[in-house]
């Protein structure tokens, strides 16, 4: 199994966004689509605010695979939902605190039930 390096995980969470694109069924990448992104350890996790019927939650679901581009780091990835309350806990937390500027306007929908069950680690391929 790849991971992430130390400097590309300080990369992408140094970073506002990150651009995500899943692959089609035939093997081509969907168009991206710029989303908020946040580190827990060793791990990347982005969110569907509008939770699963998200058009890009749904392609990376139905795909499993894909793209992103953040901080300067280009990579092929894996899409894998989070569903561990624990974890989930923290990235609301990191997803508070990183974001906190754009008010809870636009926090609270990042931290909001149907959000947290769109939540997916990024594991680099």
């Amino acid at each position: 199994m790849t991971t992430w390096t130390t400097d590309e995980l300080g990369r992408i969470e140094a970073a506002e966004e990150l651009e995500i694109a899943a692959l089609r069924g035939d093997g081509t990448l969907r168009k991206s689509v710029p989303i908020w992104v946040v580190r827990d350890g060793d791990d990347i996790y982005v969110r569907s605010y509008r939770g699963g019927g998200s058009a890009w939650f749904r392609a990376a679901q139905t795909g499993g695979e894909g793209h992103v581009r953040s901080g300067g780091v280009d990579k092929d990835v894996t899409f894998a939902v989070e569903t561990d309350p624990a974890v989930n806990d923290r990235i609301d937390a990191t997803y508070r605190s990183k974001y906190r500027r754009y008010g809870s306007s636009y926090i609270d929908p990042m931290v909001a039930d149907q959000a947290r069950d769109a939540t997916i680690k990024l594991v680099p391929r």
